[in-house]
């Protein structure tokens, strides 16, 4: 199962594709891959609540790439809500990739996706950020419009690039911390690299948690 956020913050790119593009690519191929294992496959969308939901098996797999391609990052999401009711809906253990942009507190995010790891699923989170976001490479004063909340606000980079970078850094080392804590396997990844870095980037560390395991 592939739950994709497409809350509106998911819209967000500055080079050729946006995160959401970029999910939608990596839950197309992770579903395809599964397929081919002769898995069952399936798909949650997302914002506030589920939007289009997929239900596992072996021969949805075209419905599930007309489902990405016509998914739509149109209103302001939150994980909670819809994680909590994907877990009340998969009666089956399985494997649940979770992809998102993580933009809530930490503690939010691992309240929200330790319910599928207690109903004894295997979690993988993939982490998903433009590399505007990442490294905060702009040099002009200007107004920054919060994809979310449609709120305006007046930014100096000068002044805040370095508190950003850190802020940014923080975020990352505490969700990375509680999802290794919690046995829910982590992938950050960067929107501008190739994707077949990305796939090789996890099913690497897949297989090195699965011989500590």
């Amino acid at each position: 199962m592939v739950a994709l956020d497409i809350s509106k913050s998911m819209s967000f790119g500055t080079h050729a594709v946006t995160k959401l593009d970029y999910a939608r690519y990596l839950a197309a191929a992770l579903s395809f891959f599964s397929q081919k294992q002769r898995d069952r496959v399936g798909l949650a969308t997302f914002d506030h609540e589920i939007v289009h939901y997929v239900p596992p098996s072996t021969r949805h797999l075209q419905l599930i790439l007309h489902t990405l391609a016509r998914a739509v990052p149109g209103r302001p999401g939150t994980l909670y809500e819809p994680l909590m009711r994907l877990g009340d809906n998969l009666h089956h253990r399985g494997i649940v990739r979770v992809i998102s942009d993580f933009y809530e507190e930490p503690e939010r995010v691992i309240e929200s996706i330790r319910h599928l790891r207690a109903r004894g699923h295997d979690v993988i989170v993939f982490h998903l950020l433009d590399p505007a976001e990442l490294n905060f490479t702009y040099e002009s004063a200007a107004s920054f419009r919060d994809l979310e909340s449609e709120t305006m606000i007046p930014v100096v980079p000068d002044e805040l690039a370095d508190e950003y970078r850190a802020l940014l850094g923080e975020h990352i080392e505490e969700l990375d911390r509680l999802f290794t804590g919690s046995r829910i396997d982590y992938t950050l990844l960067d929107t501008s690299k190739p994707l077949d870095h990305a796939l090789f980037r996890y099913l690497s560390s897949r297989q090195k948690m699965a011989r500590v395991r």
